[in-house]
């Protein structure tokens, strides 16, 4: 009998990790969560909780003293842990540096003096920026656009290149647009499903940025998961592989499917018209390709909305007031 796999999983608590979390358990994996909960939540895994096969330990993953016991005897680890979201990262961008490059580097380290056997860096299609080509290749140029982007690039590198130099087996996955149940509901304001689905809970019009015709590859969490357990179960390392949802859908659509009055907002500088990923890759040397279909994916967040009851309503106005910085710095 096959001695059971120990995986770590930072930002486990997270929206992602969460459900990455959930899959590892179901395979049959021994898991423990390293999380600050400084944007994830405890109670993302109260299901999972009382399990034996579940540890989880409170702490920064910047904190190597406090980190690195927890790595001992780790087969598999999964690096998720970031500080995301585009404005706070321009307006406190020494912070997403420490959490992103220095605490990716931490990480890092405390994985080669366990000698892990593999390494998952979750990297952001981010990097890309506004790319020339759609789909986007993986050897599209780096356009980084704000300090967000520009560590999860960073901590990218620094992940493949300590493969490079201490042959540390390290694989990347650069995400495209993840939406799913259990995505942060608190803090600034972010991403489109949880925008909408807070105003469709409170009876506001749907805030649609632009003509709503730009297009962005929704990919659901649960096929993100699988793509990460597969990528390191594959044994492939020193490359980065786009995981996307294999089409693009406009927000517009999107906006559709959820139902609602809607009202436009201003188009923001250093934000693509399309995000597209080339999974050509992933594919052909993976073996990877989704599973749930965009309809399906949206019917299953309108049966979890309650989630974002308590959410942050977003209007024009405090969109307009929460973004300002954004139109400062990229215009």
């Amino acid at each position: 009998m096959a001695a059971r796999i120990k995986a770590l999983v930072t930002g486990g608590a997270g929206f992602i990790g969460s459900h990455l979390v959930d899959r590892l358990l179901d395979d049959g994996c021994e898991v423990v969560v390293v999380d600050n909960c400084s944007t994830g939540r405890l109670q993302n895994l109260a299901h999972a909780a009382g399990r034996s096969e579940l540890t989880v330990l409170e702490a920064d993953i910047c904190d190597f003293e406090r980190i690195r016991p927890a790595f001992e005897g780790v087969d598999h680890v999964y690096h998720l842990a970031a500080l995301a979201d585009i404005v706070p990262s321009i307006q406190q961008p020494v912070p997403y540096y420490r959490s992103n490059v220095d605490g990716t580097l931490s990480v890092l380290e405390a994985a080669r003096a366990a000698g892990v056997k593999r390494f998952l860096y979750t990297a952001s299609s981010s990097c890309y920026g506004i790319p020339d080509a759609f789909p986007t290749p993986e050897d599209a140029a780096p356009r980084p656009q704000y300090p967000y982007a520009l560590t999860k690039w960073l901590g990218e590198q620094t992940a493949l290149h300590w493969r490079q130099v201490y042959g540390l087996p390290v694989v990347s996955l650069r995400l495209f647009n993840v939406y799913g149940p259990r995505s942060r509901t608190s803090g600034t304001y972010g991403a489109v499903f949880g925008v909408f689905l807070a105003q469709k809970l409170a009876g506001k019009p749907l805030t649609i940025v632009g003509d709503g015709e730009q297009t962005r590859d929704f990919t659901y969490v649960t096929d993100i998961a699988d793509a990460m357990v597969t990528a390191v179960r594959s044994g492939v390392s020193g490359k980065a592989f786009n995981v996307g949802s294999g089409n693009h859908y406009s927000v517009n659509a999107l906006a559709k499917l959820i139902g609602g009055e809607t009202v436009g907002i201003p188009k923001r500088p250093g934000e693509p018209d399309c995000t597209f990923a080339d999974t050509t890759r992933i594919s052909a040397e993976l073996g990877w390709s989704p599973k749930v279909s965009f309809e399906e994916g949206v019917a299953r967040v309108l049966e979890a909305i309650d989630y974002w009851r308590e959410a942050p309503v977003w209007e024009p106005a405090t969109i307009a007031e929460a973004t300002e910085d954004w139109f400062k710095y990229l215009k």
